[in-house]
């Protein structure tokens, strides 16, 4: 199985995505794991929920792609307040 360009454009813009968010708050390779995975899920369910809702404000071919940048950015900020609970209640 090929996989189609853009499935590895949303893979990499949602890669890049949570890379940067880590590089921004910091962290260790698990908050960076963490992060990868939270910038996929988002991006993914973001541009599901664009389809669901009919947004497609600067589409890139069939990828929705302000709706998948605000879910990864949205599970992005969700994943950095679990985890920053986490590190506050642990001292």
């Amino acid at each position: 199985m090929i996989l189609g360009p853009t499935f590895v454009f949303a893979f990499v813009i949602a890669t890049m995505m949570g890379a940067l968010f880590h590089l921004i708050v910091g962290g260790n390779a698990r908050r960076l794991a963490l992060f990868l995975l939270a910038g996929w899920i988002g991006f993914a369910l973001g541009h599901i929920g664009g389809g669901t809702l009919g947004i497609s404000f600067l589409p890139i071919g069939q990828l929705r792609i302000v709706p998948a940048v605000f879910g990864a950015f949205f599970t992005l900020i969700v994943a950095f307040i679990f985890t920053s609970e986490c590190r506050q209640s642990s001292r």
